[in-house]
């Protein structure tokens, strides 16, 4: 009896979703994106609050920004963003979408590769 309760309380640790807090923050550091023609970059701050982000972006939209809501999980982030755009450039430079991420507590990296078109990476850095 005691060791079935030990198993359940173990394996309901293990089951935990993410600790929202640990990713949350205000992070700064340069947006990448890699086309078959070349790869272009831009400063970028990325804002991940109560389930909220907001990203700036750059003149050039290299990124373009974003904002709205986002959410995680061990392995990727899916922004939703909110804003309307117009129709004359790679959406892609949006924050919007499922993301791969890697977390190390001070270091975010999240990345995709998006619509054959490209591969888009933050490199960021927790302030």
């Amino acid at each position: 009896m005691i060791f079935s309760i030990f198993i359940i309380a173990l394996l309901s640790v293990g089951c935990n979703k993410p600790n929202k807090s640990i990713i949350e923050g205000k992070f700064k550091g340069k947006f990448n994106v890699t086309y078959k023609s070349g790869k272009q970059s831009g400063k970028t701050t990325l804002i991940l609050q109560n389930g909220k982000f907001s990203c700036s972006g750059n003149s050039d939209r290299i990124p373009a920004g974003g904002s709205g809501i986002y959410s995680f999980d061990d392995k990727t982030i899916t922004f939703s963003d909110e804003n309307i755009w117009t129709a004359d450039f790679d959406w892609n430079l949006i924050l919007n979408g499922q993301y791969d991420y890697q977390f190390d507590g001070k270091n975010l990296i999240i990345y995709a590769d998006k619509n054959d078109v490209g591969h888009y990476e933050y490199r960021l850095v927790k302030q």
